[in-house]
């Protein structure tokens, strides 16, 4: 059977031609599944602790990237992991549940007072909160990392 590179999928992977030689890269499939996944792991509804939810993020994106440390994807896993911290944030909105709960943790993030009341008492959705300019600069990706979620895109630099 004879077939262009690009249609081959061959164990999650794809093939592409870059400069007059063949490259890896992972499967259009394969990175709808690893997306799907994410999705689930940081679901705001499943009832995990934070503990649990790094966790399970770190022991699947490990696995995940390993698998694929073969593939050229660093530019898309850097728009994913902009996207998975996103997720997480909206993890973290939720949980802050009350009024209360949330002025006082975007004072103790470094937000003034009078933004943190105003912000506090939002009623847009949860994943519309999670793109707002408050909560990115508040609960910024150092923030994360120090809090011990896993990156696809660090990962991926440390196999590299």
């Amino acid at each position: 059977m004879v077939a262009y590179v690009r249609n081959i999928k061959f164990l999650g992977y794809s093939f592409y031609v870059y400069q007059g030689k063949g490259r890896l890269r992972a499967h259009p499939k394969s990175l709808a599944k690893m997306k799907e996944t994410l999705r689930v792991l940081t679901s705001r509804s499943n009832g995990w602790g934070n503990d649990k939810r790094k966790e399970n993020l770190k022991q699947y994106i490990t696995g995940w990237i390993n698998y694929f440390k073969l593939a050229d994807m660093k530019h898309y896993l850097i728009k994913t992991d902009e996207w998975l911290r996103r997720r997480l944030r909206m993890v973290i909105w939720k949980q802050w549940k009350r009024v209360r709960s949330r002025f006082k943790n975007l004072i103790r993030l470094g937000v003034k007072e009078n933004q943190a009341w105003m912000f506090a008492n939002t009623r847009k959705g949860y994943w519309h909160v999670s793109n707002s300019p408050i909560l990115s600069t508040s609960i910024r990706n150092d923030y994360l990392k120090r809090a011990g979620y896993t990156f696809l895109s660090d990962c991926y630099r440390s196999c590299h």
